[in-house]
């Protein structure tokens, strides 16, 4: 079996790190003024006008049921394509940028409880700390591909 490298961005959301794959993001900008709409959706913070483009942000601690922060100067948007649209993730900071090994990447254990398993793509063990990699395709296309269609 031939040993596959790829590259994670690696973000904090509390006290967690997750990850997402490289080729999923297409950058990755400071906050900026969301406009808030008139949505149902918890997790939809709202848009925001990226050069000319409007984009729909989601706010991961909401997804995952995390407690509200105020937002500080590490607070960013990770910007990720999602069924030929782009759409904002608001995380608490982007931490690195890792190398791995997809041999490495561990079976999440059936027990996780909080964030749903099929959000979950694999576990990382990264020295003494644990980056839980995300499927975002799963992780965007309950509720939110509802509110998000209706943007559009």
């Amino acid at each position: 079996m031939s040993e596959e490298t790829g590259q994670i961005i690696v973000f904090d959301i509390g006290e967690e790190k997750f990850g997402v794959k490289i080729t999923e993001v297409h950058e990755i900008i400071r906050m900026k003024k969301i406009t808030e709409l008139p949505i149902n959706s918890p997790y939809i913070a709202g848009i925001i006008n990226l050069r000319g483009d409007i984009i729909s942000v989601i706010d991961l601690r909401k997804r995952f049921g995390i407690e509200d922060i105020v937002e500080d100067d590490n607070t960013r948007i990770i910007v990720v394509e999602f069924e030929g649209q782009n759409v904002g993730l608001i995380v608490d900071a982007v931490s690195e940028v890792l190398h791995i090994d997809e041999s490495k990447v561990d079976v999440p254990p059936r027990s996780m409880s909080g964030i749903k398993n099929d959000y979950i793509r694999g576990i990382i063990k990264v020295g003494e700390h644990i980056v839980i990699l995300l499927e975002l395709a799963n992780l965007l296309k309950s509720k939110e591909k509802i509110e998000l269609d209706k943007e559009s």
